[in-house]
């Protein structure tokens, strides 16, 4: 091979390197892009569920919406039928959480699986803070109950290991928004009672770290019963 044959071999042999060099940038810089987009997807997301579907819900869409739900409800959230909840004055994060379990399935109800079906994300939104912003009319609690519901509610039962009721939801029932801790106080005992079995059974399962189901599971019917009636008797002080 002659030196003029030479230069052109390692002239032609130098710009196939460059060029593979650079389609490994260019590769390098494609995955950096995309791997960057779905780490800042995945910082964003929270905080559009946490913040913006709330705060920019549209409370005359969410009043529209209700009208359905007053069938088992009432307009107002305050349902006539104890075995049906009250959900007026109920937080809204809890609310639409509740809604995406049923339309995901994570909670089993028929009637509620078709009622959220057709909705979207921001109309869930819309009717959670609807009904939040409505007045819960409370209830009493059957006096003969008080004295057990009140132990198991503000002090639970160490000999079995139930966990007092207060410790998640608060001294007057008001709940936690935040950690997902639904307001309790004036609820329907049978509503509340139905739900303390259904999660002692596991048919209702959707709670977080199992937490209801590990509490109802130790509860005998009485425990459930004297509390759930306390819980309708709770308010303000």
């Amino acid at each position: 091979m002659s030196q003029e044959q030479d230069k052109i071999f390692f002239r032609n042999f130098s710009l196939v390197l460059a060029f593979i060099a650079a389609i490994m940038l260019a590769f390098y810089f494609t995955a950096k892009l995309v791997t960057g987009k779905k780490e800042l997807h995945g910082v964003i997301k929270p905080a559009i569920n946490n913040s913006i579907e709330l705060v920019s819900g549209d409370l005359i869409n969410g009043k529209n919406l209700s009208q359905p739900c007053a069938v088992c409800h009432s307009t107002d959230g305050n349902s006539v039928n104890p075995i049906w909840p009250k959900i007026a004055g109920q937080h809204a994060a809890y609310i639409l959480k509740q809604l995406n379990n049923f339309k995901d399935g994570d909670r089993v109800n028929a009637q509620m699986t078709g009622m959220v079906a057709s909705l979207s994300e921001q109309d869930m939104t819309d009717l959670a803070l609807y009904f939040e912003n409505q007045k819960n009319n409370l209830g009493f609690a059957e006096p003969d109950l008080v004295s057990l519901g009140q132990k198991i509610y503000r002090a639970g039962d160490s000999e079995t290991g139930i966990a007092a009721c207060m410790a998640c939801h608060g001294p007057a029932g008001s709940g936690n928004p935040g950690a997902m801790y639904p307001s309790l106080r004036g609820q329907h005992a049978e509503y509340t009672a139905i739900q303390l079995k259904m999660f002692k059974t596991g048919e209702r399962n959707n709670d977080d770290n199992a937490v209801m189901r590990s509490i109802a599971s130790r509860m005998t019917d009485s425990q459930i019963k004297a509390v759930s009636e306390y819980i309708q008797g709770l308010r303000l002080r």
